[in-house]
């Protein structure tokens, strides 16, 4: 394993040293030897890291999920959680670990281990090995399949714990760890994990709920978010069998002129859920509970795009303006309010190189929803069948695969401040916004009956999440920018941070 670029440490240790130190001296003391222990780990946190890409959990391809879930209870283990039990559901099991520090404040932390599925041939390197490359302005990276999203921050966040033991230091929090492995099928079994009875107890002692992240720009900033839109995955289904119209198999096409076809059936049910533009969701009632933002969310969004850097963004998605040529700030505020209607793919009929005269028996439309407050997914789910009910399309079958609903904290909250407090101390620059547009199942912490604040944090970097060759920053060039080393570290400060304001409920 390569050594850390000397060129680059020397830079980064200036921001280590920056980062939060505990009042008391014992603490300081304390936190030195963690973050040394930290950087004594590096080459061996990476290979753990790798070892981790390597095994893929994929849920909807029924891909290690055994085995996922039995090394994410070896890796609680061995970063220092004195019990970790894997715990069954109707579909891929979860983890449940405890470390009980003896301390007053507890932390639950939220982990996925599962990742989205790949084409290796879309990758510049293979999707599994965990390759390290460098990457012009920024450092070395490793690419991989969960790269980012999320085992690299969750591997710096258990590396953060593996120091704690390994210089004797004691955890200033108690922590929950609660982890799945279906997140990227909308968390169709999570709930089962939650509400166990040992599970849900556990979590009920907590400040509350963050998973790690590496959400840091490259000019350095880190946004902190108030909340989540929800999701639901799901497939519109159009067959001859169903409809009792077309043909139930493939068949020549040229009984186009005499015969229905499910697949043009599918068409004029999608073209239903949106309006003329392709773009706004025309469900009916579908806008009937969205709740709009509050002027303190406006402020915030407003302050947060402020602060970024639109040519960049634009430049990262590959696209030249917003939806109806929006301003940045309007484009903004309706990424943070507006529920959707996305199709991610269609399938049907014939799908190879060249063309094959069939008229397909059977359609598919691979669908998710986006849900903000006060929506639920049974209120999307239920208003989705009924629109096509009415419309004459009551046939198409709507499996559901999985879904929750938005998620929001309270800025005031414990676990917020505490983020912040550890940013600033790090002289990270941070902002805060209303809502990620992306999902996760925060609901299932923040609704009943837990009521618990919960959110991303973390600092570090990487991009690529669900694309070819996702990458994870692990020695950064870039002063702005933390490394692996340096955002271990910070997750150290946050458990001091929790501890000194978080010793009781928010």
């Amino acid at each position: 394993m390569a050594k850390h670029l000397k060129f680059a440490f020397a830079g980064l240790a200036a921001l280590a040293a920056a980062t939060s130190q505990p009042a008391a001296a014992s603490d300081k003391a304390d936190r030195a030897k963690v973050a040394a222990a930290i950087r004594a780990d590096h080459d061996a946190a990476v290979e753990r890291l790798r070892a981790w890409i390597k095994l893929p959990t994929i849920a909807n391809m029924g891909l290690n999920h055994k085995e996922g879930a039995e090394y994410m209870r070896q890796l609680a283990l061995d970063a220092g959680f004195q019990m970790a039990k894997v715990i069954p559901t109707d579909g891929v099991p979860g983890v449940f670990a405890t470390l009980d520090a003896g301390a007053k404040a507890t932390l639950a932390i939220y982990f996925m281990y599962d990742v989205k599925h790949f084409d290796p041939k879309e990758w510049s390197s293979p999707p599994l090995e965990g390759r390290l490359v460098d990457r012009p302005g920024e450092g070395k990276v490793i690419v991989g399949r969960g790269a980012v999203n999320q085992k690299g921050p969750e591997t710096a966040f258990l590396t953060a714990l593996r120091a704690f033991k390994a210089s004797g230091v004691k955890l200033p929090v108690n922590l929950v760890l609660v982890a799945e492995g279906e997140e990227e099928i909308a968390s169709p079994h999570f709930s089962q994990v939650v509400t166990h009875p040992e599970v849900l107890t556990a979590l009920s002692k907590a400040v509350g709920v963050i998973i790690p992240d590496a959400g840091q720009s490259v000019d350095g900033q880190v946004t902190l978010l108030l909340g989540a839109k929800g999701a639901v995955e799901l497939q519109l289904i159009s067959s001859g069998e169903k409809w009792g119209k077309g043909p139930t198999k493939d068949i020549h096409s040229s009984l186009m002129a005499n015969v229905d076809s499910p697949a043009w059936h599918l068409i004029k049910a999608l073209d239903t859920l949106v309006a003329d533009d392709g773009h706004t969701p025309a469900i009916d009632g579908w806008f009937e509970n969205v709740k709009p933002l509050t002027e303190r969310q406006k402020q915030l969004i407003a302050a947060d795009i402020a602060a970024g850097n639109e040519a960049d963004e634009k430049k990262s998605l590959g696209i030249k303006q917003w939806y109806a040529g929006e301003d940045y700030l309007t484009a903004s505020y309706r990424l943070a309010s507006q529920p959707t209607v996305n199709i991610q793919g269609l399938v049907s009929g014939y799908m190879g190189p060249g063309g094959k005269t069939v008229l397909p028996g059977r359609a598919e439309a691979k669908i998710d929803l986006r849900l903000v407050p006060d929506m639920t997914k049974d209120e999307a789910v239920a208003k989705l069948k009924a629109h096509l009910a009415k419309r004459g399309f009551g046939d198409i079958e709507v499996n559901v695969s999985g879904g929750y609903g938005p998620t929001q904290t309270d800025e005031n909250s414990a676990l917020i401040k505490a983020e912040q407090a550890t940013l600033a101390a790090a002289k990270i620059p941070q902002t805060m916004s209303a809502r990620s547009a992306g999902s996760w199942p925060g609901v299932i912490f923040t609704g009943p009956p837990l009521h618990l604040p919960a959110g991303s944090f973390g600092a570090g970097r990487g991009g690529g999440a669900h694309a070819p060759d996702e990458w994870f920053l692990i020695d950064s060039t870039n002063p702005k920018e933390l490394g692996f080393d340096q955002q271990a570290t910070l997750f150290a400060d946050f458990l001091y941070e929790v501890a000194r304001s978080g010793t009781g409920k928010p």
